[in-house]
């Protein structure tokens, strides 16, 4: 055992080292084939390494396992040989390591220049071909540029006197490039600006060479020669030398910097342009959002987004290349519209596989369906797709090694799937990718992990909450691709469809898509770290659940076709996550104990509504997820679970949805959860008003709790939230249901809340005096909370809120907004007020005003362009209107067509 020991201390000494080295090697692997099997050959004996010490630490586990002697015999004679056993290839993986670094020292040096500094001429070729291309495109070969040149035009003639800055930000492939030389090419432009130069960041320069090339085309423009022993001055002598001359001519220059990937580049330039106070202009085009913002806020300046091309200019662009005119052969439009869906508005996708198609006979149609039913091979093997891929593999190839394998883990969904931010992150977490930094909690970490790829322009938002916080996201379907071809190259992780069949008996995580009947296949799924069903293929599922998954740490089941908790589930004891949602399971075994490493169960939306006794040895468990909802026209319906009396024993829970109050052990319910001092997000139902005061002690000792929810019992039964003596500093989301007789004193104070939900509170005093001047509130929806005649809004009230709900006040008449009240509203909903027949009164100063909303409310508030109040509304740039009828939603929504392009995306 003391060998087993040692061998395993040693092991885990070189693990650790081959980590560091995997961080500076994976930026040499792009190129060099030699390079690229050698890391390869590492990566494997770092995943047998990795599996081992996983593997040691299961036994020591089992070593404690049971109390009576009887147990512990046979157990003790199981994990010996085990242990000799993996003593045995513990030895062998340590001297593959051996030899694999002993026999590569030549290699091993070109990876010590790379974290030095050096990068691959390869990495730097392709780059500089791909900026070659896109400043040479005629304009006559362009398609949807118009509207964006204008409008950068506009930006660069216009405006102030003050020195500006001018972001282009966008994914790669999207045309920054391109539109920014259009704009810097246009004659508009260089008449207003008499100096103009044009800088290409290239990875592997330096300053001194990006200084000198901008100072060589300055002198070029003012028509002087360039400065004598420039090739020897340093960084600070040539910003000086710019400096001097931008500011000595007195003239407007305009400096174009173009793929900036990094903010020290940026610094690295800035303060030698000076600010002539002559309307001087710098353009940057990047994929890296949180640059162009900062270089915008601190120069003063605009920021465009690039946007993916619509679907009529994507047609135009797609025909014009391959058959030369704006129209398809009939026979060829299914399959086009298709493989036009796949690149999702990219103008270097659309022209990439423009040119592959050209080459195709249009009468062969079998060859055009095969292009787009097999495009990520296509990707990786057709010379044609090759620029395409170098420049969406640029990003990737860019990003620190900590982020690499959060974006790679991400090609376990399916193309076009939306993915909720909290599954991502619990399994980033789940799967060892997130590393513990400062005070935060591993998932407050790995929001920033997701936040970063989302300013790279890697992952694409699709909804964010009210707040600002990311709901959902996706990722390109071509991008998509690529990650997924670079997953497989690393063995990383593999996807089971109709597509991928052929697997490795040694993937690390898999992913089964649609109906594929995986587990045919006679492999070892031993080496699983992660399983992933995207489907309802119910007899592969239960294949692979019967498999040695013993170092499984992510089992997501969402949705699987499932009526029982699979009980070979408890015999994975390395799970971290664990994700039943949407599947119609009703009970969990109290066998769930030995789950020791579980760090999430999410029963959302299953049947569950009690846990064992058993779940209070999962001391690790961060978040319990018990709930289902249903709703039916307004009335939204919550179910949660009855929940452990000794709940305050799960230290670790960091949130907790949605308990439910009614039971006998109430009252020692609510008072464990005062032990929960990790709880970020607590969810009470059917609260009793006798049971308040325990729960507002409750509630002042969870010092981290950020959202809170509490529903009462019943409609007629009272909550009392009065006694919270200290609310929790960081409680930012309050949502309460029941009948209250007065709104809880301390939230008029609480400077930090975001979103705030009254429902069914038929208080005695009207709230709005003790919630307008919220500091932080941009989310207020009120349904009941009392009773108005007459609601006005205050000027300078509200100054944050950004959307309001207003429901079921059957006696409003009149809604008046005074001027500068609500001033950044965006989103305004009256729902069930049958005695509101005229237009909000004010209702013009709501000039950010995007989406009105009018639902089971009388035909007067339906507008035409006839009506005298039309016009107190035409700034709007939608309006809804809804009613419900024979069960289900009859909504009209009004889109004015005459908008800017900002107010319409």
């Amino acid at each position: 055992m003391r060998e087993g020991r040692e061998e395993m201390n040693a092991l885990r000494g070189n693990f650790e080292r081959i980590k560091a080295f995997l961080r500076v090697a994976d930026s040499m692997e792009e190129g060099d084939e030699e390079v690229k099997t050698w890391i390869k050959q590492i990566r494997e004996v770092a995943y047998d390494a990795e599996d081992a010490l996983d593997e040691f630490k299961l036994l020591l586990a089992h070593d404690h396992e049971g109390r009576g002697l009887l147990h512990k015999i046979p157990c003790c004679i199981r994990n010996m040989k085990a242990r000799y056993l993996l003593t045995a290839a513990i030895k062998i993986i340590s001297f593959r390591m051996k030899a694999i670094c002993e026999g590569h020292q030549r290699l091993s040096e070109k990876l010590n220049r790379a974290q030095q500094g050096s990068s691959s001429a390869y990495e730097d070729s392709t780059w500089q071909d791909h900026r070659a291309d896109a400043v040479l495109i005629e304009k006559s070969g362009l398609v949807g540029i118009e509207e964006p040149k204008e409008k950068l035009t506009q930006w660069l003639v216009g405006g102030n006197s003050e020195q500006e800055v001018i972001s282009v930000v966008g994914m790669g492939g999207l045309g920054k490039t391109t539109l920014a030389k259009q704009v810097f090419d246009d004659p508009v432009v260089k008449k207003h600006f008499p100096v103009c130069a044009w800088v290409t960041l290239s990875p592997s320069s330096k300053t001194e060479e990006l200084l000198m090339e901008m100072l060589q085309q300055i002198a070029s423009s003012i028509m002087e020669p360039v400065p004598s022993g420039i090739d020897t001055m340093n960084i600070n002598w040539l910003k000086r030398m710019i400096k001097s001359l931008l500011q000595g001519r007195r003239l407007r220059y305009l400096i174009v910097l173009d793929d900036v990937w990094h903010i020290d580049r940026w610094d690295a330039v800035k303060y030698a342009l000076p600010n002539n106070n002559l309307g001087s202009r710098i353009i940057i085009t990047t994929r890296n959002s949180d640059l162009a913002l900062a270089s915008c806020a601190e120069f003063n300046g605009k920021v465009y987004e690039m946007q993916p091309l619509p679907l009529e200019q994507s047609w135009k662009l797609f025909c014009t290349k391959i058959f030369r005119k704006n129209s398809c052969p009939s026979h060829l439009e299914e399959i086009c519209t298709n493989i036009l869906n796949k690149c999702e508005g990219l103008p270097l996708a659309i022209v990439a596989i423009s040119c592959v198609l050209a080459t195709k006979d249009q009468w062969r149609i079998n060859e055009w369906d095969l292009v787009c039913r097999s495009l990520r091979s296509e990707i990786d093997g057709n010379d044609k797709l090759k620029n395409m891929k170098k420049v969406l593999s640029l990003s990737f190839n860019d990003l620190p090694y900590y982020l690499k394998s959060c974006l790679l883990q991400i090609s376990v969904f399916p193309e076009a799937h939306v993915i909720k931010r909290m599954r991502l992150i619990r399994q980033w977490v789940a799967e060892g990718f997130v590393e513990m930094k400062d005070a935060k909690t591993m998932e407050e970490v790995a929001d920033d992990y997701l936040n970063e790829l989302v300013n790279r322009s890697l992952i694409h938002v699709v909804e964010r909450d009210s707040d600002g916080r990311i709901k959902s996201c996706r990722i390109h379907g071509l991008l998509l691709k690529i990650i997924i071809s670079k997953s497989r190259d690393q063995n990383f992780a593999a996807i089971v469809d109709k597509q991928s069949s052929v697997l490795s008996d040694r993937i690390r995580r898999c992913s089964i898509h649609n109906e594929f009947r995986f587990g045919q296949q006679n492999m070892s799924h031993s080496h699983l770290r992660s399983l992933h069903i995207f489907g309802e293929d119910k007899f592969s599922l239960y294949r692979i659940l019967a498999g040695d998954l013993k170092l499984l740490s992510v089992l997501d089941l969402q949705n699987a076709p499932l009526r029982r908790f699979p009980v070979q589930v408890v015999d994975m004891h390395s799970v971290n996550f664990l994700s039943l949602r949407h599947t119609q399971i009703q009970t969990v075994p109290t066998s769930i104990g030995r789950l020791q490493n579980l760090e999430t169960l999410d029963l959302k939306d299953t049947h569950v509504t009690s846990l064992p006794m058993e779940i209070m040895k999962l001391q690790r468990l961060c978040h319990l997820l018990v709930y289902r909802y249903q709703m039916v026209a307004y009335a939204h319906y919550k179910y949660g679970f009855s929940t452990p009396a000794q709940i305050g024993a799960l230290q670790s829970l960091q949130k907790l949805c949605y308990i439910d109050a009614d039971n006998d052990r109430t009252n020692n319910v609510i008072s464990e959860l005062r032990k929960l001092y990790q709880l970020r997000r607590l969810c009470i139902l059917k609260l009793k008003k006798g049971d308040g005061r325990r729960l507002c002690w409750s509630i002042a000792r969870l010092t981290n709790l950020q959202s809170l929810t509490v529903y009462s019992s019943g409609d007629d039964e009272e909550i009392d939230l009065q006694n919270v003596s200290s609310p929790p500093p960081l409680l930012q989301r309050i949502y309460l249901k029941g009948r209250m007789q007065a709104l809880p004193h301390w939230i008029a104070n609480m400077h930090g809340l975001v979103k705030l939900y009254l429902r069914w509170c038929l208080l005695k005093e009207d709230p709005m005096p003790s919630l307008q001047d919220l500091p932080s509130l941009v989310h207020l929806e009120l349904l009941q909370a009392f009773d108005w005649q007459t609601l006005r809004f205050k000027a300078k009230g509200f100054q944050k809120l950004k959307i309001l709900g207003l429901d079921y006040y059957e006696e409003l008449t009149f809604v008046q907004i005074e001027e500068e009240a609500m001033s950044n509203l965006e989103k305004l909903m009256i729902l069930r007020c049958k005695q509101l027949k005229s237009m909000p009164s004010g209702i013009e100063h709501l000039t950010k005003l995007k989406v009105l909303q009018f639902f089971d409310t009388p035909k007067e508030l339906q507008l035409d362009e006839r009506d005298e109040d039309y016009q107190k509304v035409a700034h709007i740039p939608e309006l809804r209107y809804g009613y419900w009828r024979d069960g289900a939603w009859d909504v009209t929504v009004t889109k004015r067509s005459d908008l800017p392009p900002s107010w319409k995306q």
